[in-house]
């Protein structure tokens, strides 16, 4: 690890002014950013510590869920209000590292887990991520646990983490701080960014931009969803297939239907093909089937990955039956 200066920021608009005035990350938790440090694939020369800041409410109300970017894991898996009202979200979070991770790991940086694969983390190999333009050895090489949707020529890395899958079929809206100090709202589906040719860009967010909350409106389906995870082992393992699944089904009839995957794109993927086959349709086994079938549309399987692709479908299927059951 190489050495680097902490400033503990005392308020939200002070920690947002030490990262703008030179190039700085912000540590709270430090689950993610810690761990790159140690394998000098993050390299920052000075740390905002944020985890003092009064960024840690879970509440819910009519206008949704709101949680702070520093409440941890922990506190929002295990928050009744989230559980009832948003049951995906606690199930992902439960289904998240370990314990002990879950205790310190916090909202924001849980959406912020850099998009990874085993070459990002040696820094022996070529990454575009980390030193953009040097190259991806693992198109040619060991991708089996890879991206299969919206990877480019450049990268075909998979973001890693379970909460933000909920979050994407939930709609969750994100709240940034800017350096002006002005917060501005952006969808979770427009924060993150597609690799393209430049993967090392992950997210809009700009220098000294920090995230203070979320919010996740309140929707029958979201009452009614799961999160299912399908990995090589039970515990502190990323997801192969990841399923966030929300339905409201009235007399019958699937009036709404939200779907993402995880383990499989370079941010969580929404299935809107698969949404829109289930919306307004009578809700049976032969429309599970029907619309899991079509989960991977627009996938392109790496060399060792093409399993995925029945993997998504049996993942989707699975999750669209426990929110029926």
């Amino acid at each position: 690890m190489q050495s680097y200066t902490l400033l503990r920021a005392r308020g939200t608009d002070a920690a947002i002014r030490h990262a703008r005035s030179a190039p700085s990350s912000y540590i709270a938790g430090g689950t993610d950013l810690l761990q790159l440090m140690k394998v000098n694939v993050e390299t920052p020369s000075r740390l905002v510590d944020i985890a003092s800041l009064d960024l840690r409410g879970i509440a819910a109300d009519n206008a949704g869920l709101h949680l702070g970017a520093l409440a941890t894991m922990a506190d929002v898996a295990a928050s009744e209000q989230v559980r009832s009202g948003w049951p995906a979200i606690s199930e992902a979070l439960l289904l998240s590292a370990s314990p002990q991770v879950r205790n310190m790991g916090t909202m924001a940086g849980n959406l912020l887990q850099r998009t990874r694969c085993n070459y990002f983390r040696d820094t022996g190999f070529a990454c575009n991520k980390r030193l953009p333009g040097s190259g991806c050895p693992a198109i040619a090489g060991e991708n089996r646990d890879l991206a299969v949707f919206g990877g480019s020529g450049a990268c075909i890395a998979t973001h890693p983490s379970d909460l933000p899958v909920a979050l994407m079929a939930l709609g969750a809206v994100v709240h940034i701080r800017s350096v002006e100090e002005q917060t501005r709202d952006v969808a979770l589906a427009d924060f993150y960014r597609l690799p393209g040719a430049t993967p090392h860009v992950e997210t809009l967010l700009q220098p000294g931009d920090l995230i203070v909350g979320l919010t996740v409106p309140p929707s029958n389906a979201a009452r009614k969803s799961r999160y299912v995870k399908v990995r090589d082992r039970t515990s502190f393992a990323f997801a192969l297939v990841s399923a966030a699944v929300a339905l409201e089904v009235r007399e019958g009839v699937v009036h709404d239907a939200r779907v993402a995957l995880g383990g499989v794109a370079p941010m969580p993927w929404r299935l809107p093909a698969v949404e829109a086959a289930l919306r307004g349709k009578r809700a049976d086994d032969d429309l599970w089937r029907q619309a899991a079938s079509l989960a991977a549309e627009g996938a392109h399987p790496a060399s060792e990955n093409a399993f995925k692709i029945t993997l998504v479908q049996r993942t989707v299927l699975h999750a669209l039956h426990l929110v029926a059951a």
